[in-house]
């Protein structure tokens, strides 16, 4: 891709690639210079519809549903091959459309391809039950799949968070209409037609890029839509979770969160530091589960407090694609804007920066979206920078004496999507994992996750959770038939 000849992408619906009605198109730029590298479709309420009436019309008349489940095994896992086979190809894509680094976006979809692997194994695993009932009665219940899934993505993993809830979707049966964020769309489309050549039935995966308001929440009021799952923002989340309840629908939110981490005496501080680091400039601090609030013993805050220091300030910055880079820039101009917002806002309240607070001084870098690291220390826990979601590479410390102490400063936050405990102590860890308010808790790791374990918050962090089993399951019905066997056999005679 070239600023003078950007690749061209549209909408994939029925298994076509097609513009939009209005032709309208936008030109997507890299972050880390301002450099042209795409031109998209951009759809709106009459492509959210078209792709609904696609999706639907694919659930009732391909075999995709009706399956027992070994086709839609085997076509994930060859999806998931084929995707293994070009993980190079769709990490620099990730990498020149969001700014994270190619280490980061290869990482990113080997993931997506472990995710694929893991719901194919389940495609052909969903059962029902036998049900003892009184009188001669058979029952039994069979799970089916839901229909017509919605899927709303978020810019700062494009096609993780797509495929995360798009895999389970498809493997219990469901056809699906993605639209992913329409500042990183490129990798869902790239996906759709990975998919289309694989054999994936047409219809049966639909990309649609455009508006939140016009093509989201179109596609949410469908009537044809019987499930949703986004991932985003609160506010959006809200509005997502007011239509999805109208209409009776199961909905997943994923909203955010300001996750704490605490860092007891006895840890090791040299891996608390480096997993710290990793899960607050990781990324560049643009993650739902960003470790962004430190909670440090009073013995060990200015030891640990340099050792942060000392990694924001060594960290290389640059563009995703160049050697040696192990931050990018933050995804927008005013997603730039909005987190340095957050660094002038703690200054005014009294914090203190430590490390970073602006933008890197290297003439190279100006044409991007860069900011430093940064660290702050004595922040009010008032602050906009201490309650607010920053989703930037910006890591607020704080002391305590007590455990106690410690939990509350934790847990005073509307959000509880992750926490993470550094000590050596196994018996304080799980204490304290229990009296954290998190729907995710890590001991002595940076952020991690798999597959095949439950990713979701409490509080405002959202509602149910992605990923393992019952991710797959949460995409069924359950139906129970009852069947009467005819007049009850008198016992104790022959036959």
């Amino acid at each position: 891709m070239s600023a003078s000849d950007p690749a061209r992408f549209d909408l994939f619906i029925a298994g076509r690639e097609v513009p939009s009605s209005s032709g309208e198109r936008t030109t997507l730029t890299d972050p880390a210079n301002g450099a042209a590298i795409a031109s998209v479709a951009v759809g709106g309420r009459d492509e959210a519809r078209a792709a609904m009436e696609a999706a639907e019309t694919a659930f009732r008349e391909s075999p995709w549903a009706a399956d027992d489940g070994a086709l839609r095994a085997k076509l994930l896992r060859k999806l998931a091959d084929r995707l293994d086979a070009s993980i190079e190809a769709f990490a620099r894509l990730e990498t020149l459309n969001m700014g994270k680094t190619l280490r980061e976006a290869r990482g990113d979809v080997a993931y997506v391809v472990r995710t694929l692997e893991y719901a194919s194994g389940l495609a052909d695993k969903i059962e029902g039950t036998t049900i003892p009932v009184a009188g001669p009665r058979f029952d039994y219940t069979v799970r089916e799949p839901l229909g017509v899934t919605v899927h709303i993505a978020p810019w700062n993993y494009p096609l993780l968070l797509a495929v995360r809830s798009v895999a389970p979707a498809l493997a219990a049966g469901n056809s699906v209409v993605l639209k992913p964020a329409s500042l990183t769309p490129l990798t869902a489309l790239a996906f759709a037609r990975l998919a289309q050549e694989v054999g994936i039935p047409p219809g049966i995966l639909n990309v649609v890029v455009g508006p939140g308001r016009a093509v989201g929440e179109a596609l949410v009021e469908d009537p044809r839509c019987r499930s949703v799952s986004f991932t985003g923002s609160a506010e959006v989340g809200e509005r997502i979770g007011a239509i999805a309840g109208r209409r009776h629908i199961p909905h997943v939110l994923e909203l955010g969160g300001k996750s704490p981490v605490i860092v007891l005496p006895d840890a090791d501080l040299d891996r608390a530091a480096k997993g710290i680091g990793f899960g607050i400039f990781g990324n560049a601090g643009q993650m739902c589960w960003a470790g962004s609030r430190a909670i440090v013993h009073e013995s060990v805050r200015d030891e640990l407090l340099g050792k942060l220091r000392a990694i924001a300030e060594k960290t290389r910055l640059g563009p995703g694609l160049a050697d040696g880079t192990e931050m990018g820039p933050l995804v927008s101009a005013e997603q730039a804007d909005r987190v340095l917002g957050f660094v002038e806002s703690a200054r005014s309240d009294g914090g203190t920066v430590v490390a970073g607070g602006g933008r890197p001084t290297d003439p190279a870098l100006a044409p991007g979206h860069f900011v430093r690291p940064t660290v702050l220390a004595q922040v009010p826990s008032s602050s906009r920078a201490v309650r607010e979601e920053i989703f930037g590479p910006v890591l607020s410390v704080f002391g305590f004496e007590e455990i106690d102490d410690a939990v509350r400063i934790a847990n005073d936050t509307r959000y509880g999507l992750f926490a993470a405990i550094w000590t050596r102590e196994l018996g304080t860890a799980h204490t304290l994992a229990r009296r954290l308010e998190a729907g995710m808790v890590n001991v002595n790791e940076s952020p991690n996750t798999f597959p095949q374990t439950p990713f979701g918050g409490v509080k405002d962090s959202g509602v149910g959770a992605e990923q393992g089993r019952e991710s797959v399951l949460a995409y069924t019905r359950t139906k129970n038939v009852m069947i009467h066997l005819g007049a009850a056999r008198k016992r104790g005679g022959g036959p």
